[in-house]
């Protein structure tokens, strides 16, 4: 019976320090400048949707990311880049995703905010998405 409890304590005790580390993850702040942006282009590292060659999994990132942002309702989704005040790129590999964010009238060869997790593009929620939003909610109130 005591080693019993002792593992009851040991189980309680990992899935505190566990549940811990995944909140206090930190989502990396965007920055104040593109705060006034409201156009947003999503696509792919190796393409925009419509780019037959692009892989079905990065085709599938960059619907659920626009459907995010969309159901979200704070940035208008644009479907050509020279239309877009901010740019956002997905990468869905089975050991990582990526979503980071450019500047669209800027430099793309470095981006201003970006997370990964495995996972980051899931159906319903998309986890990564959320991390966007919380971001760029920051900035923006």
């Amino acid at each position: 019976m005591k080693t019993m409890k002792s593992l009851f304590a040991v189980a309680l005790v990992t899935l505190a320090i566990v549940a811990t580390a995944s909140a206090s993850q930190k989502i990396p702040p965007i920055p104040r400048t593109l705060s006034n942006a409201r156009f947003v282009y999503v696509a792919a590292y190796d393409g925009d949707q419509f780019d037959p060659s692009l892989l079905p999994d990065d085709r599938m990132a960059i619907a659920r990311v626009q459907d995010a942002v969309e159901k979200w309702g704070k940035l208008i989704l644009v479907y050509r880049p020279e239309d877009a005040d901010i740019i956002l790129l997905v990468q869905s590999r089975p050991s990582e995703d990526v979503l980071a964010l450019y500047d669209a009238h800027g430099s793309r060869s470095t981006y201003l905010w970006r997370v990964m997790a495995r996972g980051g593009f899931q159906e319903g929620e998309v986890p990564l998405a959320s991390q966007f939003e919380q971001a760029w909610d920051k900035i923006t109130n």
